[in-house]
């Protein structure tokens, strides 16, 4: 399987992750995915942002990158840009977002430690906060870099090419497809109904250690 690397990254991505994990007494698998190293940097896609349920509704969240001929260099390459406060208000708007729900406060310090870390690149920071939600989710995977680039038309190389279909711009029919179309409990659907594919953090944030049942249905049964 191959993804693109992703910022707080949608439920759809991490639910790939877990159609390829085994889950078995006698010993579990994991799932092996390859994420995309070697292309150029795009604008307006996950790499950068993510979608979470605000006060007000879905709102996304994104950080600067520096621009220093960003389409001519690899995604490995590409510099955060901390000049301005964006980590501080990222943490008040997800704080804002999830302070109510069921497990925020058991998570918020490891992953806003991530953040104020200040990673260097979009890559690291990324890959650490990809990093993070495997675990905390229970989810097992083998992550592999790719070692150069092939476009998605290519034949032959990865069998499942995700790269292209998992866009904030496009949507996608994935949660469909795993059979994972459901709700869970969101802090504001009350007002505003439940919201599928938001970032993994409304998942985590809201079912905690259980969100591994809803991404992988037969955990439950192995439990």
């Amino acid at each position: 399987m191959l993804l693109g690397i992703a910022y707080f990254p949608p439920v759809s991505y991490f639910a790939l992750i877990a159609k390829g994990m085994v889950l078995s007494p006698e010993g579990s698998i994991p799932s092996v995915v390859y994420i995309e190293a070697k292309e150029n940097y795009q604008k307006q896609s996950w790499r950068n942002r993510c979608r979470i349920y605000a006060a007000g509704g879905p709102a996304y969240l994104n950080f600067p990158v520096v621009h220093e001929g960003t389409h001519e260099l690899p995604i490995t390459g590409i510099r955060v840009d901390y000049s301005t406060p964006w980590v501080l208000k990222t943490k008040r708007a997800i704080t804002s977002a999830y302070e109510s729900s069921a497990y925020f406060d058991h998570y918020k310090d490891d992953l806003f430690g991530i953040l104020d870390s200040h990673p260097e690149t979009l890559f690291e920071l990324d890959l650490r906060i990809i990093r993070f939600f495997l675990s905390k989710t229970g989810l097992l995977a083998d992550i592999r870099l790719t070692d150069e680039y092939h476009a998605p038309s290519f034949p032959g190389v990865y069998v499942e090419d995700y790269r292209e279909v998992l866009h904030p711009k496009r949507p996608n029919t994935v949660l469909r497809d795993l059979g994972l179309e459901k709700p869970y409990f969101q802090v504001f659907a009350r007002k505003y109904g439940f919201i599928p594919d938001l970032s993994i953090m409304d998942l985590l944030f809201n079912e905690g250690p259980d969100s591994i049942l809803y991404l992988k249905t037969s955990s439950r049964e192995w439990r």
